[in-house]
């Protein structure tokens, strides 16, 4: 399995990014795919989360209204746009993947089987 991350960059703030994370070796709509990111020094958050389906949607309360989570099943391939850019937005964006369990949405490291190499977004003040 691998993911591919790609798309960022250094930006002003107030601009925009859309991250891509594609994905092989695995059967893509049996997941649900998610995007964290960590600062320097800091944890790996959660960023966003969706079902297998594309039918649920989840944000942290950061970058709800900011960020949109999609994905494109025929190209195994999930996006992460971002609107309206803040310089505390600066990490190592990572997409992963979670076997689809049919419940909430996964929100943790622990519940996600494969990860992507990361990207790294730098928004400038």
């Amino acid at each position: 399995v691998q993911l591919q991350a790609s798309g960022g960059g250094l930006v002003q703030a107030g601009g925009s990014l859309r991250l891509s994370c594609a994905a092989s070796g695995l059967t893509f709509s049996r997941y649900d795919m998610g995007w964290f990111r960590q600062a320097p020094g800091k944890e790996r958050d959660f960023v966003a989360a969706i079902n297998w389906s594309g039918g649920s949607k989840y944000y942290t309360d950061s970058v709800k209204g900011r960020f949109t989570i999609s994905r494109d099943d025929v190209k195994n391939t999930v996006f992460l746009q971002m609107d309206g850019l803040k310089p505390e937005d600066t990490a190592v964006y990572y997409c992963a993947a979670a076997p689809s369990r049919g419940l909430r949405l996964p929100k943790n490291t622990h519940e996600y089987d494969y990860w992507g190499q990361g990207t790294q977004v730098t928004v400038s003040s």
